[in-house]
């Protein structure tokens, strides 16, 4: 926070990568440190840090992302967060999305509730028609769909991890992305919509893998069960 609203020093990392600030590096740096010191026998895997294939090693790995939404936070955005998570195998088993502005923590482990500032959280039962989706301006393309595009409201929100956990509290129906997603982006966020009773899948509907060799999982369909089928239903 100390760096929030204050001009940080960005710059872009290239590649399709993304900007990043002396904030992303600041935070990764220190949970680097606070978590490893803590569970020193842990794989790391950080959006922010040199890739490290001893990561695949450990029985459990640390997949974070320091900030997340990092577009919002230099524009001075409230919708930013930290992603936090736990793997076991290619499992997730805990995590954490927290969101320093407007104080909201996401949390889930695999064997609890999905909570929100302590709360218990569940998704909506809505169906596809006006279902509130949270996703990006392409997937409307008529390419993606059989027939018609689907009769669902598109939104967006700039941290990918805040819309799984968005559509895990059912403030909004779905995320939905068609893109391979980064595992640091979505570790968290998935497990927190599992545990809140959303089905969370792949594109294709398949069980998603985390501490792969790429780091990423081919797209995202979180949701209720009903809209989840749907929308599954509809995609080519």
């Amino acid at each position: 926070m100390g760096f929030w609203r204050r001009d940080p020093r960005s710059w872009d990392k290239g590649g399709d990568a993304g900007p990043v600030t002396e904030a992303d590096l600041a935070v990764n740096d220190a949970l680097q440190a606070r978590l490893m010191a803590a569970r020193p026998g842990y794989g790391w895997l950080s959006e922010e840090s040199e890739a490290d294939p001893a990561r695949q090693d450990a029985r459990r790995c640390f997949i974070i992302d320091p900030i997340d939404g990092t577009r919002a936070f230099i524009d001075g955005q409230e919708g930013f967060s930290h992603s936090l998570a736990v793997a076991q195998g290619d499992r997730i088993i805990a995590a954490v999305v927290h969101l320093p502005v407007p104080g909201l923590t996401y949390a889930a482990h695999a064997d609890g509730p999905a909570t929100l500032n302590g709360q218990p959280i569940r998704p909506s039962d809505a169906g596809i028609a006006g279902a509130r989706v949270l996703t990006y301006r392409a997937v409307a393309d008529p390419g993606h769909w059989r027939g018609a595009v689907p009769p669902f409201r598109r939104e967006f929100r700039s941290s990918l991890a805040w819309r799984l956990c968005l559509a895990a509290e059912g403030r909004f129906d779905a995320a939905l992305s068609l893109r391979a997603a980064w595992e640091w982006d979505i570790a968290a966020g998935s497990l927190i919509a599992e545990r809140a009773g959303a089905r969370v899948t792949d594109r294709r509907g398949q069980a998603m893998r985390f501490n792969s060799d790429r780091a990423q999982v081919d797209g995202l369909i979180v949701a209720g069960p009903r809209l989840h089928g749907a929308l599954l239903d509809a995609l080519v």
